[in-house]
Parts: structure tokens; C-alpha cells; sequence
């Protein structure tokens, strides 16, 4: 089974490992930092032996990595894989950011449903049913999101069930979550929390969130 490195060290930037298979331009890795698409999260930029990566995609336990089809990777083959960490450091803090504010819109709203969320390297997104303009929380839930912010509270990441692959972070007193993503280590990190508010159709509202 991969060994996804990502989850035990969020911060390296660069892992030698081995390429276990090649299928043409698709390939996998015996161990990986880059992370790929899931959760809403967007992948990791970067590259495998100084090959560009074109794509990252689970499949089941494991992710394919598609690269230019001239790439030459054999299978056993030891290759350095590095990521673009300021790309991957802005992606943690925007997906944690996003987090703080989701939990703090069900601790406000109660049973509100999501039906959507996006992690990307300038903003992160939270699509909500609702029949009403959720700007009225604003003032709260940013005060309270960058109350926790200042706080810089100790982030936990660990598995619930390793054989499954299954992960949560938690804030002590605040909320434990199950997750997968690649999660800071103290809220002080994710900077000045902003939201706004964006209309995506009849009963349905966007919360943009942004840090600084």
C-alpha cells in the first residue's frame, strides 16, 4: 500500500522514493508527498525525478500520477519527488481556514446543508442550501474564526482507523473532524481570516474565505 508521507509530515517539500508502476504516462510511487485532489482540496503542484506532473488522481488506496508521455520512468526506478511548497503551504492554510469557518457555521446555524467546498491556492469556498443571505453572520463568525486564529491553538492530525485510511484533525474544546487533507500544526499559521458572501442561485449561498 502507498505510504502517504504527506500525512506524516505536511511540511517536507522533497522525498526520494521509488517508482512502483508505470502504465505509459501514468504512474505510481512505493511512498509520496504530493498530495492529489480530494476533499475539495485542489492537488499539489511539482515533480517526479524533474518531470513536471500533470495530473493526480486516488485511485482507490493509491494515486496515479500522469506525466508528459516522453517521461522514461522505469518501475524500481529511485526518483526525488518535490513539491511547489509555497503552493502547497497556502493551500493548507486556506483548507484550515475553511474548516474553522464551516465548523463555526454549524455551531451558528445548526443543521444547514453543505453542498459543496473548494480549496484553492487564492481562495477556499462553502456552498450552503439556504433561503436567506448569510452575510448576516459574518460579523460573528469572523470574529470568532480569528479569535481562534489568535489564539493559535496545537492542531491534532492523526488516523481514527489506519488500516482504513481514515483521519481527523481536532481542537481541543473546539471540534474534532474527520478529514484527510494535509493539516497545519497551530491555527497561528492560517493569518487574518475575511468571508464573502457570494449568490449561487435560488436557496443556495457562498461563503468565500480568504486569509492574509
Amino acid at each position: 500500500m502507498l505510504r502517504k508521507v504527506f500525512w506524516d509530515d505536511p511540511y517536507l517539500s522533497s522525498l526520494d522514493t521509488r517508482v512502483n508502476t508505470v502504465d505509459q504516462d501514468r504512474i505510481t510511487l512505493d511512498e509520496t508527498i504530493f498530495y492529489a485532489f480530494s476533499g475539495g482540496q485542489e492537488s499539489d503542484a511539482g515533480l517526479i525525478a524533474g518531470v513536471p506532473v500533470v495530473d493526480a488522481s486516488i485511485a482507490g488506496n493509491d494515486i496515479v500520477y500522469t506525466l508528459p508521455p516522453d517521461h522514461d520512468l522505469k518501475p524500481g526506478q529511485q526518483v526525488t519527488v518535490v513539491i511547489d511548497w509555497p503552493r502547497r503551504y497556502r493551500l493548507m492554510r486556506l483548507h484550515f481556514a475553511a474548516e474553522l469557518v464551516l465548523e463555526l457555521v454549524y455551531k451558528e446555524l445548526g443543521a444547514i446543508e453543505r453542498i459543496g467546498a473548494h480549496i484553492a491556492e487564492d481562495k477556499a469556498r462553502i456552498d450552503f442550501r439556504l433561503d436567506h443571505n448569510i452575510a448576516t453572520y459574518f460579523d460573528s463568525l469572523t470574529k470568532q474564526a480569528n479569535g481562534i486564529v489568535l489564539a493559535d491553538h496545537a492542531i491534532e492530525s492523526a488516523f481514527s482507523d489506519a488500516n482504513a485510511g481514515r483521519r481527523y484533525w481536532k481542537i481541543p474544546g473546539f471540534a474534532e473532524v474527520p478529514c484527510g487533507g494535509t493539516h497545519l500544526r497551530r491555527t497561528g499559521e492560517i493569518g487574518t481570516i475575511t468571508l464573502k458572501r457570494k449568490n449561487i442561485g435560488a436557496g443556495k449561498e457562498r461563503i468565500e474565505v480568504f486569509a492574509a
